[in-house]
């Protein structure tokens, strides 16, 4: 799976997506301080799904129509790294094939799948 990572996200869950297997890039090794508009064209011009815990790339995606890959929102009460990492490892477990072309809530006790 092809994902970029918003800067709110550890760069170290995108190693570990790589060691998974996924083509997952950080944008913290593209360029900081980029806006939302400007890191959302670059994962749909990658075709990458976004992983992020910002709410402003889901009111792109379901308000202003924007286009995306796929955005995931990551409403983690407990946001450290190894939280987040257990989270996105069971959301790809069962959810993997449904990511593309939606934009998906999760939190700690359940995923919210919406397609746009």
């Amino acid at each position: 799976m092809r994902i970029l990572l918003d800067e709110c996200i550890s760069p170290a869950v995108a190693a570990w997506l790589c060691e998974q297997g996924h083509d997952a890039v950080s944008i913290h090794d593209v360029q900081h301080g980029l806006d939302d508009a400007t890191v959302l064209e670059i994962a749909v011009s990658e075709n990458r799904i976004l992983f992020t815990n910002d709410k402003g790339f889901g009111e792109r995606a379901v308000r202003l129509r924007q286009q995306h890959y796929g955005i995931i929102l990551l409403r983690l009460e407990d946001r450290r790294t190894p939280q987040m990492i257990q989270a996105i490892d069971k959301l790809l477990r069962f959810h993997a094939d449904l990511l593309p072309n939606a934009l998906v809530v999760v939190t700690e006790r359940a995923v919210r799948i919406t397609r746009i």
